[in-house]
């Protein structure tokens, strides 16, 4: 039996009323469905009822307070998958067109077959006599040209020069300091020279100082190990090299010289500048970068203003360019252009971004190899080999000091030094020792002023607004 037609328009105005509260068009409906409830038994309402609250999906964009960090992962999986652009074959396209080879191709056994008749019928035609002076010449017996093999396909490899050369000798060692020892023939009559744990001795030559065999130096008194000759054999540690390096980091601090260049900015303070280092240390926590990064942004900060005068818009903006050029030259995937921009909240351009960094580069006229008071401390912590909470208390001290403006002129490596100290007698776990100054090259009476300026800059009163080192060091 047909419903009837009451029962029908009632129905459909139900079915309307339904979509007019779930779309949130208009309030007709709404209101027919609240005089229509009542006409409606028990079950109905439930079902009505459980359909008004459908759950929409959100249309707004994520809060920009909040900071989406990046995969890394799948970064360095594209960098693998397409370098420099270069876009990789489907295996199966490319077995694809390898079948598409066209079978007018001329193989190789022809090739050789018809090299090998051409020779032949030189060889004809030079047997042939030929008559001077009535005179009769004998043919030559000419041996005919062996059929030249067929072509192998060989893969070429690129070796440098000094591992070919380290293939023809017999020294099993690759570092070498003069040069490397040539192999000796069986049939010659050389005796071996005798060889000790670090050098060979060669009658007639040079010492040659194998860099694989462990040193024996004499230390100064007082010193109690040799931390290089430790860790000789790890090829991570550059045992050979690190004191040599570590001396030229110290030679290289006089290139970058930062003054007292407040007197000079008209509009910016100090306390101007430690807000925009805490809000560096907030980016390079927030981006995971490392340490090297942000102390190397701080430094591009000091050398750009102690040269340039700023105002108190381009601060930030500075600040921002500084960090990116930092991540650029430290990290292994730098943040992008835009994500600078968005912890900008969008006040600059990235054409001013990157006129700024054009500007920073040229100021310290592209020279990015500025020692960092980190990198010191790191080595001179492991040489005397400190425990990681007193590495760590030294890293808060000296990355505490990256806010105080009293510390620009300080050396890294003093810096440094200072830091390393201060926290060993804040654990009690001594004063300096003759092997801090060994590997510092620094005296107690060198770095006390530093020390006394850190320990004042931690005992003043800590302001609510520079709380990020605090809470970045705050974790046990």
């Amino acid at each position: 039996m047909a419903p009837t037609k009451s029962l029908v328009n009632e129905n459909r105005q139900t079915t309307n009323a339904v979509i007019g509260v779930r779309k949130g068009i208009t309030t007709r409906n709404q209101k027919s469905l609240a005089n229509h409830v009542g006409n409606v038994d028990v079950k109905q309402q439930a079902i009505i009822t459980r359909e008004t609250r459908i759950k929409r999906k959100a249309d707004t964009s994520p809060v920009k307070g909040k900071t989406i960090k990046r995969s890394a992962l799948g970064n360095i999986t594209n960098a693998i998958a397409k370098p420099f652009g270069v876009n990789l074959q489907d295996p199966k396209k490319a077995v694809a067109k390898k079948s598409q080879i066209p079978s007018k191709a001329v193989p190789i056994t022809k090739t050789v077959t018809s090299i090998t008749t051409r020779a032949s019928q030189i060889v004809t035609r030079a047997t042939k006599v030929s008559k001077k002076d009535d005179e009769i010449i004998k043919p030559v017996d000419v041996v005919p040209a062996p059929a030249p093999p067929p072509p192998t396909r060989h893969i070429t490899t690129r070796r440098s020069a000094g591992l070919i050369e380290l293939e023809k000798s017999n020294d099993s060692s690759l570092y070498v300091n003069d040069k490397i020892i040539k192999p000796i023939d069986k049939n010659d009559n050389v005796t071996e020279p005798e060889t000790t744990n670090a050098s060979s001795v060669i009658p007639g030559q040079l010492t040659v100082q194998k860099l694989d065999g462990t040193p024996k130096r004499k230390l100064p008194d007082g010193v109690q190990h040799d931390f290089d000759a430790e860790n000789w054999r790890d090829p991570y540690q550059v045992s050979q090299y690190a004191m040599e390096i570590f001396e030229y980091l110290k030679s290289r601090e006089s290139l970058f010289p930062i003054g007292d260049y407040m007197e000079k900015q008209v509009c910016l303070s100090t306390w101007m500048r430690s807000l925009l280092v805490d809000w560096m240390v907030e980016v390079q926590e927030s981006f995971e970068l490392n340490h090297e990064t942000l102390y190397l942004a701080v430094k591009l900060v000091d050398l750009y203003l102690t040269k340039v005068t700023v105002g108190k818009e381009t601060l930030q903006l500075l600040g921002a360019a500084s960090l990116f050029i930092a991540s650029k030259f430290d990290e292994r995937i730098p943040p992008m252009v835009e994500d600078f921009l968005y912890i900008c909240d969008g006040a600059y351009s990235q054409h001013e971004l990157i006129r700024m960094e054009m500007n920073v580069l040229k100021v310290v006229d592209f020279d990015l190899g500025i020692p960092l008071s980190y990198r010191f401390l790191r080595r001179y912590a492991r040489c005397v080999k400190v425990s990681m909470p007193t590495l760590t208390l030294a890293r808060y001290i000296l990355e505490y000091s990256l806010m105080d403006y009293t510390t620009i002129s300080f050396s890294d490596s003093k810096i440094a030094s200072a830091a390393l100290l201060l926290a060993l007698q804040m654990k009690d776990l001594g004063d300096w020792t003759p092997t801090l100054e060994y590997y510092t090259g620094y005296k107690i009476q060198d770095i006390r002023p530093i020390v006394l300026a850190l320990n004042e800059g931690l005992h003043k009163k800590q302001k609510d607004a520079l709380a990020t080192v605090r809470n970045k060091y705050s974790h046990k």
